[in-house]
């Protein structure tokens, strides 16, 4: 596919069924007359994998509009004496004029240069801006850092937290015991088979006649992160607060072992703190939420944050009417489309070692598996969030269908409907009433749902000529 088909489709992803900007592409109605937010545009799109399109003729609420020749003219001159002057080497751009929904737009493509991070003429390496949440935003210093790491091959794993170490400081920083114990694996009593096996899985390397630990191996495997100064500030928070607002904290824990270490003791202290104990014939307690959706969730929150955002840990915020878990950076996906899309991740080796060792769900299917078992538990539906620095998840105590809003119907009713369309089934009348846990006499309620889902675009029919609404099965909108 080249850049004019992939921008076309790109552009309709981003206007339908809810208009949002995505990292590829930017709406513009007009050319601005701030040469250096222009620039800094540029210097985003030329830092993001893949590249980026500015689109003219669009408007803020996702409306278009034609241009004129003198317009068309106008902007890609600027453009390209922007693109040419005033970054810190000339990059080559691309344009085209083409129709969409039967008006003339402008796209202008600006390729990914090898060559990063690309930053503003006559400033220094750290004026230099990359694409978040569908905003331009600015690098943080550890974001440029990182850029040039990965520009040169080096990858956030791959980069050394700690050097100049012995084997015996090696094996006292890093559980190498709960590598193994995690693989099912008796530990070796030589001391070069473990250091052997913790090579083979990058967690850290030879270097001469010492030995290094990779940000791989302490952010996984630390006995105590603290003991590691790249590490700081990426430690997992726990939150609880009495009541539905922050106000009153009843504790705040900070997590000190490796996120392989910590896992499983990390879910269990979570569930505790929000199952519900009930005392009967023996004192038990009623899970809250899925213990399958909590162990996604937050193995995503590790495995998608944004390592170059420091003071933004990890962090899982208990109130007494939801369940956040918030990591750094925006998400790479549309939110709206989680569920269906293949995750894209910023730290491949990260989600690759947390999948081998069984802390993760075989690539892209761990959302659906969260989302079904929010739906066995007849439970509210999941909601995603993202700003320019960060992604949050919320799940929701079991609640009745009249105390739910509008929105959260909708929300359920979409997220039914994409967990069906990756089974290879439609949704129906029927199948509403199974995900609201509705009687057969509630078919009016389901109807009003399913149209309610529709009209805010996010399901259609499944066969449009189907004109009884008895047999009308629906897919989501971009089936």
């Amino acid at each position: 596919m080249d850049w004019k088909e992939k921008a076309i489709k790109i552009l309709k992803d981003s206007l339908y069924p809810i208009p949002s900007e995505l990292n590829e592409l930017d709406w513009k109605s007009g050319l601005s007359d701030k040469t250096d937010r222009l620039a800094q545009h540029l210097s985003a799109f030329a830092n993001l994998k893949g590249g980026g399109v500015l689109v003219y003729g669009v408007r803020n609420d996702g409306t278009c509009f034609d241009l004129t020749k003198e317009e068309v003219d106008k902007i890609v001159q600027t453009l390209g004496n922007i693109a040419q002057n005033n970054l810190v080497y000339s990059i080559p751009i691309e344009h085209s004029v083409m129709e969409f929904d039967g008006h003339s737009l402008l796209f202008v493509y600006i390729p990914e240069q090898n060559d990063k991070p690309v930053h503003l003429r006559g400033k220094d390496i750290y004026a230099s801006y990359h694409r978040s949440a569908g905003q331009t935003v600015k690098m943080s210093r550890n974001q440029v850092k990182a850029l040039i790491a990965t520009s040169q091959g080096i990858t956030f794993e791959q980069q050394i937290a700690k050097e100049d170490q012995t084997k015996e400081e090696v094996l006292k920083l890093l559980n190498y015991q709960a590598l193994y114990r995690i693989l099912d694996k008796n530990v070796p009593q030589s001391t070069d088979a473990i250091m052997e096996r913790l090579s083979d899985y990058h967690l850290c390397k030879q270097v001469v006649d010492s030995w290094s630990i990779t940000n791989l191996g302490a952010i996984l495997f630390a006995n105590d992160l603290k003991d590691f100064p790249n590490m700081e500030g990426h430690e997992v928070i726990v939150r609880k607060y009495i009541g539905t607002n922050n106000r009153q904290q009843e504790f705040e824990q900070h997590g000190v072992y490796g996120y392989a270490v910590g896992f499983e003791g990390l879910i269990d202290f979570i569930m505790r703190n929000t199952s519900t104990e009930v005392i009967d014939v023996k004192r038990e307690s009623i899970p809250t939420y899925p213990r399958v959706a909590v162990r996604e969730f937050v193995a995503n929150a590790l495995v998608h944050q944004d390592f170059g955002i420091t003071g933004m840990p990890v962090t899982i915020e208990i109130f007494s009417n939801r369940l956040s878990i918030t990591n750094a950076g925006a998400p790479l996906n549309d939110i709206n489309r989680l569920i269906d899309l293949p995750p894209q991740s910023r730290n491949e080796q990260l989600a690759q070692m947390m999948f081998n060792l069984g802390i993760c769900e075989r690539r892209g299917s761990g959302i659906d598996r969260a989302i079904a078992a929010i739906e066995e538990m007849f439970l509210p539906p999941v909601k995603f969030t993202k700003s320019e620095q960060h992604t949050r998840v919320f799940m929701y105590p079991q609640k009745s269908l009249k105390d739910m809003t509008k929105q959260e119907k909708i929300s359920a009713c979409y997220q039914h409907a994409c967990l069906m369309y990756e089974d290879g089934e439609k949704i129906n009348n029927q199948s509403v009433r199974d995900r609201f846990e509705l009687s057969k006499n509630d078919s009016s309620v389901a109807s009003r749902i399913i149209a309610d889902t529709m009209e805010a675009g996010l399901i259609k029919p499944a066969d449009s000529e189907t004109v009884s609404k008895k047999y009308m099965t629906y897919i989501p909108y971009y089936g």
